[in-house]
């Protein structure tokens, strides 16, 4: 028995109401429901005398009803209105304690439009529902809902809302939504166009309004727009005067939200307002300058200094945002003259014009007088030292081999050679040669009697030095014996080669 329906709003008109009792078994339409009840006369509401401490009218009223039938159901419990729009009402209810002994047919909605008596039903027939929707009403429609239980002996008595159902407009309260670039300080160039779009919620349509620092805005620099759900503030070129903050205000049947908005309008700065040389020293120049009149409606981001040679005119940058007022040019290069200039920089970028030195740089040549120290001539006179000594070396018979040394001395010293302690200097098989203070002894197609200990000696006027190696020259059928006398150095070692059978 439970479910849901819709329904068009009916018409109020008596001639409408005079029709339906045919269709839809109502209280004046049942015979055995006549014959329990008073007339419909007798039930209809009558008016009530306006009270002024009573803000809503009540619900029409009946005359006492007679005794039902046990086959009439009782009235529907827990009347409820569900939901209310600016053209349509939702009401629920909950079946009749008592469905009467024929069953229950369905449910007859009732409607009284406050001021009247007459209850016009919304349905043709009863429905089977316990929650019914009346679509297509008029904004400003009052009225009073109830609705009856219907069985085969007839309908059951109603139950009637309390209070009028008031159909209006529905507000929804204004709320702004700013974009997220706009929630921080909104920067534009002088003569740039500024165009804001702020989207808004509210229904009905909510009145708009801006101020500029709490004042209206100036109709000749600044035009607004407000549509459904946006409001555009337009300037077409902005002016440093049109900077601050911007306030919009939306206002609906007492509700109201706002919302602010920053602009700055910024244009480049002025050059420093003055720039003088302080001092020129060596390959240095110090600067100093005032800062600038008008920084162009905001921070300024520092300075940029150039320099540039009489000799080409050129100008190079030194320096980079230096915020500074004071600085020092180095690396200048000597005999050259400079000029020095200043700009001013912030978001914009830098000043139009720059300041610039009066005064000219000169870098000069200093004064260098030489010196003359007295010359003291250094003594490399040094005795004979081997850096690099013999070397043991074996050999084969036949083939050439060198024996390597090196020595330092000054004066050059004599090289002498010698093998077992005797001098081979005039010896053809030996060669000796001494370069740059290498000493060379090569040895021709050695056989192994040239084996032995060989001796280079390197002697001048500060003493003298010598290395010695040992020499072994291989061949077949040769073998070597060697004898040392009581002192174990090489110096003292002897040699012997014997011819084996």
């Amino acid at each position: 028995m439970t479910g849901k329906a819709t329904s068009e709003a009916p018409a109020s008109g008596p001639e409408e109401s005079a029709s339906e009792p045919a269709k839809v078994p109502t209280p004046e339409a049942s015979g055995e429901m006549a014959a329990l009840e008073p007339p419909r006369e007798e039930q209809a509401p009558q008016p009530q005398e306006p009270v002024p401490e009573a803000p809503a009218p009540a619900a029409p009223t009946a005359a006492k009803p007679a005794p039902p039938s046990k086959d009439v159901p009782s009235a529907p419990l827990q009347l409820t209105v569900e939901d209310v729009s600016d053209s349509s009402v939702t009401v629920s209810w909950e079946p009749p304690e008592k469905l009467g002994r024929l069953g229950l047919r369905g449910y007859v909605l009732e409607v009284c439009q406050e001021g009247a008596s007459e209850w016009v039903p919304v349905n043709d027939r009863p429905m089977m529902v316990t929650q019914q929707t009346m679509r297509n009403l008029t904004l400003g429609d009052k009225f009073f809902l109830r609705v009856a239980a219907v069985s085969s002996a007839g309908a059951g008595p109603p139950a009637v809302l309390d209070q009028p159902i008031h159909i209006q407009e529905i507000i929804e309260a204004p709320k702004i939504r700013v974009p997220r670039h706009l929630r921080q300080t909104y920067i534009r160039q002088v003569g740039e166009a500024v165009n804001l779009q702020i989207p808004f919620q509210g229904k009905p349509r909510p009145q708009a309004s801006w101020t500029h620092n709490g004042q209206a805005l100036d109709s000749r620099q600044a035009s607004v727009r407000t549509g459904d759900q946006d409001s555009i503030l337009f300037i077409r070129k902005a002016q440093r005067s049109d900077s601050g903050r911007y306030e919009l205000t939306l206002q609906l049947k007492g509700l109201e939200a706002k919302a602010a908005i920053d602009i700055l309008v910024i244009e480049p700065p002025g050059p420093p307002s003055s720039i003088r040389l302080l001092d020129v020293w060596g390959c240095n120049a110090a600067l100093e300058w005032m800062p600038p009149r008008d920084t162009g409606n905001t921070e300024l981001l520092g300075y940029t200094v150039q320099k540039a040679d009489k000799k080409t005119g050129q100008w190079f940058t030194v320096l980079e945002r230096y915020h500074p007022t004071t600085c020092t040019i180095s690396n200048l290069i000597v005999g050259n003259t400079y000029s020095f200039r200043v700009f001013s920089e912030n978001q914009c970028g830098l000043s139009a014009s720059a300041a610039v030195t009066k005064e000219l740089a000169h870098i000069k040549k200093a004064d260098i007088a030489a010196k003359s120290k007295g010359f003291i001539e250094r003594d490399f006179s040094e005795a004979p030292s081997f850096t690099q000594p013999l070397a043991d070396h074996t050999s084969t018979p036949g083939y050439s081999t060198q024996l390597f040394c090196s020595v330092r001395a000054s004066p050059k010293p004599k090289i002498i050679w010698m093998k077992n302690k005797m001098d081979i200097q005039g010896d053809p098989r030996y060669r000796a040669l001494s370069e740059q203070g290498v000493c060379t002894l090569e040895i021709r197609k050695p056989s192994p009697f040239d084996s032995g200990v060989y001796t280079c000696k390197a002697i001048n006027v500060l003493g003298e030095a010598s290395v010695d190696c040992l020499l072994e020259v291989k061949g077949e059928g040769w073998r070597r014996v060697a004898s040392q006398g009581p002192s174990h150095g090489q110096e003292n070692r002897r040699h012997h080669l014997w011819k084996v059978d």
